[in-house]
């Protein structure tokens, strides 16, 4: 997958782009990574996007809704390995991931608010492929996201 610039793509389609609060930081090997969206809306509760990882994700972004939680990560490392030997192009949590040390060498690109070594919990509770907003944006299922060094934004149809 090419290096992107959001900038770049701002200059060039900002009318028509939804443009993230930068509240991120960035996680992963990969500085920039870009797909179609594809949603979980969850809770300190790290289940259904396990599964949903646990699918093809060629040509797509994960963005998980975590309500923002500081109690606990939502992604660790072998859930980022697990997205990267389903050939996911990156994930985007409103929450936070831990095993921040192992995850710089894996080959994917993450945003999340921060760090936290506290595990999930385990019901399986939340929903999958619904519109999920933060950060002041929408992020709609089958629309696009572009993510780099110097934030996140989103579009209707794919730019690139």
């Amino acid at each position: 997958m090419e290096q992107i610039s959001t900038a770049d793509l701002c200059d060039d389609h900002s009318d028509n782009l939804g443009i993230a609060d930068p509240l991120f930081l960035s996680y992963g090997k990969k500085s920039s990574f870009y797909g179609e969206i594809v949603t979980v809306k969850i809770y300190e509760d790290n289940v259904i996007l396990k599964e949903t990882l646990s699918s093809n994700g060629k040509g797509k972004v994960l963005v998980a809704d975590g309500g923002g939680s500081t109690r606990c990560a939502l992604v660790g490392d072998l859930i980022a390995d697990l997205a990267v030997k389903n050939e996911w192009a990156g994930i985007i949590v409103y929450g936070y991931i831990r095993d921040a040390r192992v995850i710089e060498t894996i080959n994917i690109g993450i945003k999340a608010l921060g760090t936290c070594p506290i595990k999930s919990i385990k019901k399986g509770q939340g929903d999958k492929q619904i519109t999920v907003k933060f950060a002041s944006t929408n992020f709609i299922p089958g629309q696009f996201v572009y993510s780099d060094e110097d934030g996140i934004i989103v579009s209707e149809t794919a730019i690139i």
